[in-house]
């Protein structure tokens, strides 16, 4: 059971964190967070996860009827509300906007590339919010928007990753493997934009997923 769960919550956690992309909006989703949530040991790996937390207070919410079965608490929204229709202020200056379209110019999907673009000062003032809050910065410029977006899926995938090579490098258990499962998706997406080497370490990835327990 313990392995189910953790499968059931990180199923949750991807469609509270992908609700903008689902049709139906929060009226579908809500109704398997109630469905899928009635167990303790669910509830306790998302406490365990990043964002879960909200996401337990939003299927809280849900439960106690405070909130509606159509909505959520702006409060509780996956990415402070920047993947909805809530309006968001975020700005740049003119000079920040200049140097952020440099940057992006130079921008080259590479570890190196990323790690200057995260190291300027106008991004790391965002904090640990700096790509969706630079992305809605730059909402009206289409040009800049769709670079930005490539930075964003480069630290998606090194972020990708480096989980899938730390998973590796520990003895492998049964909740790694689930998490593996659950991760699938991910893996199956991001690994191949490093060539052979990702190819071989998502080969390695799905062998584990596969093996029979002992």
């Amino acid at each position: 059971m313990p392995q189910q769960a953790h499968i059931i919550a990180q199923r949750l956690l991807n469609l509270y964190r992908q609700e903008h992309v689902i049709e139906g909006g929060w009226a579908a989703v809500n109704k398997v967070f109630i469905a899928e949530s009635n167990n303790d040991q669910v509830i306790a790996e998302l406490e365990n996860m990043p964002t879960g937390k909200k996401l337990v207070a939003h299927i809280n919410n849900l439960r106690t009827k405070k909130t509606p079965m159509d909505t959520i608490d702006k409060d509780l929204l996956p990415y402070g509300g920047l993947m909805t229709g809530i309006e968001v202020s975020f700005s740049l200056t003119d000079a920040e906007f200049n140097e952020l379209k440099s940057a992006l110019d130079k921008f080259q999907p590479t570890q190196e590339s990323l790690n200057n673009i995260k190291n300027m000062p106008l991004v790391r003032k965002f904090g640990n919010d700096w790509a969706q809050d630079i992305k809605a910065a730059i909402i009206s410029r289409p040009d800049m928007l769709a670079k930005w977006n490539v930075v964003i899926q480069t630290d998606k995938a090194y972020k990708i990753w480096n989980s899938a090579r730390e998973l590796l490098s520990e003895t492998l258990t049964e909740r790694n493997r689930a998490q593996i499962q659950a991760d699938m998706p991910e893996y199956e997406t991001y690994l191949p934009m490093f060539g052979d080497s990702g190819k071989e370490m998502l080969s390695r990835l799905r062998t584990f997923m596969s093996s029979q327990q002992p």
